[in-house]
């Protein structure tokens, strides 16, 4: 249990980090040129209606007191009013957190098939071709913008050979296991190179270990010494770069989801900015904030359960 006694500190060392990008999201708004008011009611609206819309939403007051009514109301789960869509901040992005977790979801498990699917046969045939053309096909992929390749995969899986829909996202589940495949893909292709590389590198580390030796002079069969020993020691590196990458990715999908209009998170937060939109774009960074915590507790809770060596 003293291995897994961090489950219980941890949500309270991640208060402060929660606290600091909010302040820090709150500032930067502030500083961004441009009135919200004035954007949402026109160029032609009267003084009066302006400052009655000031009232309404507490942009009138300073701004010290504005975060601090802010952080009240967050704590207890409301997170404003919309200025853009008249609607609860809460509400807004409840409706469009499920196409965001399932992109996400869909491509960082196309990409663990992939990650495999290229690193377990490159370091098995180290130096051999295989390997050799799996090294040149990650380092030409990792230079590659993601929206560029979710442009090309609507160009010629899309309109070309019209075998997935290019944008939008389905009534279901399991219909979106067609209908998301382009953006899930475009993620996939992203961070595959790097996670194959990692994963590669660490296999054929291990597969160089003298405990790896010893069961081969013991007449170990080789797939035996491979998939019992050496694949699960190099899981632990690639997973913990991989904690890394997704939590770049959470806020990523700004990119993928204009690609592919796809109606979450990254659109709202785009959309967001453009019309100064104050209480969204908090709400919408809080919100992305918690799940890149939550990824890196959870990779944290993974690589304890792995290691048993590992102490957090």
């Amino acid at each position: 249990m003293g291995r897994f006694a961090f489950v219980l500190r941890r949500p309270f060392q991640l208060i402060p980090v929660i606290i600091g990008i909010s302040l820090i999201t709150f500032v930067l708004l502030q500083l961004t040129p441009g009135d919200p008011v004035r954007v949402m009611l026109g160029s032609r609206a009267s003084p009066e209606a302006i400052q009655e819309m000031r009232t309404r939403y507490g942009l009138d007051r300073p701004v010290i007191v504005q975060y601090g009514y802010y952080v009240m109301n967050a704590v207890q789960g409301d997170l404003g009013q919309s200025l853009a869509f008249r609607s609860p901040v809460s509400k807004i992005i409840a409706q469009r957190v499920a196409p965001t977790v399932y992109v996400l979801v869909y491509g960082l498990a196309l990409s663990t098939l992939l990650t495999l699917a290229l690193a377990v046969p490159a370091a098995r045939s180290q130096g051999g071709f295989v390997d050799q053309l799996v090294r040149l096909v990650c380092v030409t992929v990792v230079g590659i913008p993601s929206y560029w390749i979710g442009l090309m995969l609507i160009m010629f899986l899309g309109l070309q050979l019209k075998l997935f829909p290019v944008s939008g996202f389905g009534p279901d589940p399991l219909a979106n296991l067609w209908h998301m495949f382009m953006p899930a893909l475009t993620i996939a292709l992203a961070i595959t190179p790097i996670l194959t590389r990692n994963l590669r590198a660490t296999l054929v580390a291990q597969m160089n270990a003298d405990y790896v030796t010893a069961g081969r002079s013991k007449g170990l069969p080789e797939s035996y010494v491979f998939w019992r020993h050496v694949f699960p020691n190099s899981l632990l590196p690639t997973l913990n770069l991989a904690g890394v990458i997704v939590s770049f990715l959470i806020g990523g999908t700004v990119i993928v989801e204009s690609v592919f209009n796809i109606p979450g998170l990254g659109q709202l937060m785009v959309r967001s900015v453009l019309t100064r939109d104050y209480f969204t774009v908090q709400g919408v960074t809080l919100v992305l904030a918690l799940g890149v915590v939550l990824t890196t507790f959870v990779v944290d809770v993974l690589t304890v359960l792995l290691d048993p060596r590992v102490k957090l």
